[in-house]
């Protein structure tokens, strides 16, 4: 008999109370609810994401700079911010790939115009001197090209700041740029902050 009213004790114990269902109930709603607040999250990041590489690498692509051909206006290591523009004028930063490679050098010419560069390293574009205080060492540097310079049309007479160890249009090797190689003019530097 006792041992009787034992099991009659464990099933009742086992059969939960209508609160106890009700309880778990909304405990399992929660879960599940929650679950799909999360994924449709998750979605929407990634979306957002995707569409935030998409405009980055199509209209406003961010890169590092490497190497010292534009010191002192670019260093080696500085995140700047480029973007798509459909004309250049002398003086602009800009990006651009040569030989799956992207460099970033300054237009000094653009099409039409007339390059020279004497022994000192000074330039004249179309007879002018170039004001050129971003430059602190003028020199003529690598210049295997045939001076004065016309440029053609649909490219651009590029020069590094660093005119003793930049290789750019003086060189044959890359001559002037074409439109179809620019990535974009140089907006700004994110990265190191400068305030001033």
């Amino acid at each position: 008999m006792k041992k009787q009213n034992k099991d009659v004790r464990i099933r009742r114990a086992e059969i939960p109370t209508e609160e106890a269902v009700a309880a778990e109930r909304e405990r399992l709603q929660y879960r599940k609810k929650f679950r799909g607040t999360m994924f449709n999250t998750i979605y929407i990041l990634v979306i957002v994401a995707a569409v935030a590489v998409l405009a980055a690498t199509l209209f406003v692509p961010v890169l590092q700079v490497s190497g010292s051909s534009m010191e002192p206006s670019l260093s080696d290591g500085d995140v700047i911010v480029l973007f798509k523009v459909g004309k250049l004028e002398t003086g602009d930063l800009c990006g651009f790939y040569y030989q799956n490679k992207l460099l970033l050098k300054r237009v000094i010419g653009t099409p039409g115009d007339i390059v020279d560069i004497d022994e000192d390293g000074n330039v004249t574009v179309n007879g002018e001197a170039l004001e050129e205080d971003y430059v602190t060492n003028k020199a003529l540097g690598e210049c295997d090209i045939e001076l004065p310079c016309q440029v053609p049309d649909n490219r651009y007479f590029v020069m590094g700041d660093n005119r003793t160890t930049s290789i750019d249009s003086r060189s044959s090797a890359i001559g002037c740029i074409e439109k179809d190689q620019l990535v974009g003019k140089v907006m700004f530097k994110v990265w190191p902050l400068s305030f001033g």
